[in-house]
């Protein structure tokens, strides 16, 4: 106070003493107040009492004080009966203040002490022993508010703001990505189900639903869905976007389990007949009522073979074809044409199965792209013509603008990592004509204007086609990053003479210090080529690893791997061929592809015949 405040307050108050309150911490002993005009006017003990330990002085160390005078008028407001208690946590008078509601059975805990979770968990089950529920205020934000937020979609705020020689106190609520709303406790109600206020009344009458906590799966799982078991309406799993279903599920290194998988509601649900396999993102979400189910967001389908090693398919055999009937005629039977022709021989063959049924044009949508999804998970790309068969013919004689506005619809949303489909559709080796038009469609900058046969196009097809077969290898590889149109030079570059590297002979003659060198030409090779010879690698080296080091075979597979990771090294663009090769590069840069490849399969083939023998 200033001084004249003080003079005042004397004035008001000539009768009165003053304590160091033992419900702030104090000693009980007596103070005085002094008054000065050179700096603050304030209390001080009286000398020779005892000993004062109370360290907060500051204005919110009676905070506790002031909540329990507003809770004790709310009640005497309202006519309930209750208790209003402070605590001391450790750290003085303060550190909580709890209103008991004994008709209701509930307790409402101002907390004011710090307080982490394992001290939140045990003194919740502590006040939860003769109450059905506890509603909890924090004073100041932090980890255990919003843990609190994240389990019940809201939390319960408090604060206190000076006013004049009063500490008014303000109740908020907060839901989740909202702000907090604050009203002044006196404007509160007392309610059989706890303190209410405008911004409580709202959250409560269409409660969030709490999101459960979630544990990365490494390596991913596979699964088979069961679409006649039936999954709980009330699941506390089912949150908005997501559909809950049954499935038997084989995490890695794990037995086959029956699960309730979340998965995107936008999405069209597998077939119960196929088996799936969820790469990445998977997670396990679980609840502390022993409740758990597994995220995924994303899922290929395996094949047949794949499928039935996981034990959750099985290879149906193929239908045998029953042999033609033969026509014996009868003695002096006169034959027609048609069965002298069957007579003889010349069988009519019945016809073949009737083509696809024409789809809709959203499940057209969806079925290109599981059609495209499955061929840049083999490696390759996948004609026009090819694609509407499995459509339906009506999609094949559609118009251009038909094409783009579907291959579009295929594509969308365009977004990074997210490899264009499109892209992997062409005609004679080349893109689609109508591929720029999809682009633009799409929303990609710099592609207006341009041709399928410009240089640009045609370099970020080769780079999307990569990228699209990365996005779904069997294992996952890195995906190159997507350039934009405008970063590949459309200006035809004139052609380059092939690089020719000085190689040593054999036996290295040296004559009068004179080495003689002979040319090799670098392996000039597509970048189609040079996919297949890498996926051929992974291949080998998957089998390698599973039949182990020691076999001839194996030693074998070894160098026809190094050899072709050399002929990788020196048929990239832009490689440098050292100017003496050793024997193996010399080799390498004589050989082509097809060679390669060739080896490899033939090496791929040897490991299987070995892995099937012993084992």
């Amino acid at each position: 106070m200033e001084f004249t405040e003080l003079e005042a307050w004397r004035r008001r108050h000539p009768n009165h003493t003053y304590w160091c309150g033992y419900e702030l911490g104090g000693c009980g002993g007596r103070l005085m107040d002094r008054l000065y005009h050179d700096k603050v006017c304030h209390f001080a003990h009286v000398a020779g009492g005892p000993t004062c330990g109370r360290a907060a002085t500051g204005v919110s160390s009676a905070d506790h004080l002031f909540i329990k005078r507003g809770l004790r008028d709310l009640l005497s407001k309202h006519g309930q009966r209750g208790d209003v208690r402070t605590h001391d946590l450790g750290s003085g008078p303060g550190g909580a203040v709890d209103l008991h509601l004994p008709a209701a059975r509930r307790r409402l805990r101002f907390q004011l002490a710090p307080l982490d979770y394992q001290g939140w968990r045990h003194a919740g089950a502590t006040l939860g022993e003769d109450i059905d529920d506890v509603d909890w205020l924090f004073g100041t934000e932090g980890p255990l508010t919003k843990e609190i937020l994240a389990r019940n979609g809201y939390s319960l705020r408090f604060r206190l703001e000076t006013d004049g020689g009063e500490r008014r106190v303000h109740i908020g609520a907060q839901a989740r990505n909202e702000p907090t709303n604050w009203t002044p406790l006196d404007e509160c109600e007392l309610r059989s189900d706890g303190l209410w206020t405008p911004t409580v009344e709202k959250i409560r009458m269409a409660p969030p639903r709490p999101q459960p906590a979630g544990f990365p799966l490494v390596g991913g799982l596979v699964f088979a869905l069961d679409h006649k078991a039936p999954v709980p309406d009330d699941s506390p799993f089912s949150t908005d976007g997501r559909r809950l279903v049954m499935a038997d599920v084989k995490p890695v290194g794990s037995p086959i389990i029956r699960a309730v998988l979340s998965l995107p509601a936008d999405t069209r649900l597998p077939p119960a007949r196929h088996v799936f396999r969820a790469p990445d993102h998977s997670r396990l979400l679980v609840r502390e009522d022993g409740g758990w189910a597994i995220h995924i967001d994303r899922y290929l389908q395996l094949n047949a073979m794949d499928a039935a090693q996981t034990g959750l398919g099985r290879i149906l055999p193929e239908p045998q074809k029953a042999p033609p009937p033969t026509l014996v005629p009868q003695a002096g039977a006169v034959l027609t044409k048609s069965v002298q022709a069957k007579a003889s021989g010349a069988v009519d063959r019945p016809r073949e199965s009737s083509e696809p049924e024409a789809l809709s044009w959203s499940k057209a949508v969806v079925r290109a792209r599981e059609i495209l999804t499955a061929s840049a998970a083999q490696g390759r790309t996948l004609r026009w013509s090819a694609l509407a068969s499995q459509l339906g013919n009506p999609y094949w004689a559609r118009s251009e603008s038909f094409r783009i506005g579907f291959l579009a619809e295929v594509d969308s949303p365009l977004r990074e990592g997210k490899p264009v489909l499109s892209a992997l559709l062409g005609e004679e080796g080349g893109a689609l004509p109508c591929l720029p038009a999809v682009l633009e469609k799409l929303g990609m900058d710099g592609v207006a204007g341009m041709s399928v046969s410009s240089l640009a196009v045609r370099r970020w097809t080769e780079r999307e086609r990569e990228q699209a077969f990365a996005a779904h290898a069997e294992p996952l590889r890195v995906m190159p990053s997507r350039p934009e149109l405008r970063q590949l030079d459309d200006t035809p570059r004139p052609t380059e003479k092939p690089k020719r590297a000085s190689v040593v002979s054999n036996d290295r003659a040296r004559e009068g210090g004179r080495i003689e060198l002979t040319s090799v030409q670098a392996p000039n090779c597509t970048a189609e080529e040079r996919r297949k010879v890498s996926a051929a690698i992974d291949r080998v080296q998957r089998r390698t690893s599973v039949l182990g080091s020691g076999h001839p075979a194996s030693k074998r597979a070894h160098r026809a791997v190094r050899r072709a990771r050399v002929w990788l090294e020196f048929a990239t663009p832009g490689c440098v061929i050292p100017p003496i090769p050793t024997k193996r590069q010399r080799q390498v840069l004589r050989a082509n592809a097809s060679d390669l490849l060739a080896e490899l399969n033939l090496t791929a083939l040897e490991l299987a015949a070995v892995k099937a023998k012993f084992w």
